[in-house]
């Protein structure tokens, strides 16, 4: 089986790095692709150290932030193809990073003898 003149020349992922309003990825060619970061909501809105947490995945093909569970292909960026991600499961993912408004974790209750013996005892 050959390899196509293409495949052997196509660039991988180096180093991924968010700056201002742009997702940086630098590739093994030298040259380095810049996108508006307003393409990737899940990255726009994840915090500076969630950005910084990053790893090169199928051996640079792709860049992948495990902790906003966003991938971004060096295919994808060269094309210029934002993200896919469908509005409502954006939405989804968006409310599921929201804390919980006034449900404070409790602590589980102790089902004390004396305690079950007042619940029998109230009927």
């Amino acid at each position: 089986m050959s390899t196509s003149r293409a495949e052997e020349l196509a660039p991988s992922a180096v180093r991924a790095h968010i700056v201002d309003d742009a997702v940086v990825i630098d590739l093994s060619d030298g040259r380095t692709v810049t996108a508006p970061l307003a393409w990737y909501p899940r990255l726009l809105h994840g915090t500076a150290r969630e950005r910084r947490h990053w790893r090169l995945i199928g051996g640079g093909e792709g860049v992948h932030w495990p902790d906003l569970d966003e991938d971004l292909s060096v295919e994808g960026l060269l094309a210029g193809r934002p993200s896919a991600e469908s509005q409502g499961a954006f939405k989804k993912w968006l409310e599921s990073r929201r804390p919980r408004a006034n449900k404070r974790m409790q602590p589980a209750r102790a089902t004390s003898r004396a305690h079950r013996n007042r619940r029998r005892a109230r009927g």
